[in-house]
């Protein structure tokens, strides 16, 4: 599984551009950040990237998890942010969400009256 890696020096608008490209590409997003300042600038930009995807009818979550990883030959904890896509309806007053997973074929379109 490949992951963006975020760093204490990314651009959170950089990312978040990368994050909401890959959901509209149905591209599966997960990021890699290591560190306080990482992970700061990994949610960051995945709160940048539902304000690019929510006027297009798309929402993100996200699943943080900790993984193990070498860097330069030193073991370190790592956080590993899983992006889970969601279609977004308005309908009248109320808000109808559908939850799937980018790369799962999404679910058809029906017209609801």
């Amino acid at each position: 599984m490949d992951f963006l890696k975020v760093s204490s020096k990314s651009s959170p608008a950089s990312v978040a551009g990368a994050i909401a490209g890959m959901v509209k590409d149905g591209v599966p997003v997960n990021l890699q950040a290591v560190g306080a300042g990482a992970v700061n600038q990994a949610i960051k930009a995945v709160a940048i990237a539902r304000g690019f995807l929510i006027p297009v009818g798309v929402d993100i979550s996200i699943a943080p998890t900790f993984s193990d990883v070498l860097i330069d030959g030193s073991p370190r904890t790592a956080i590993r942010i899983a992006v889970y896509v969601h279609r977004v309806q308005a309908q009248g007053l109320s808000l109808e969400v559908d939850s799937y997973e980018v790369g799962v074929k999404e679910p058809e379109l029906t017209e609801q009256r």
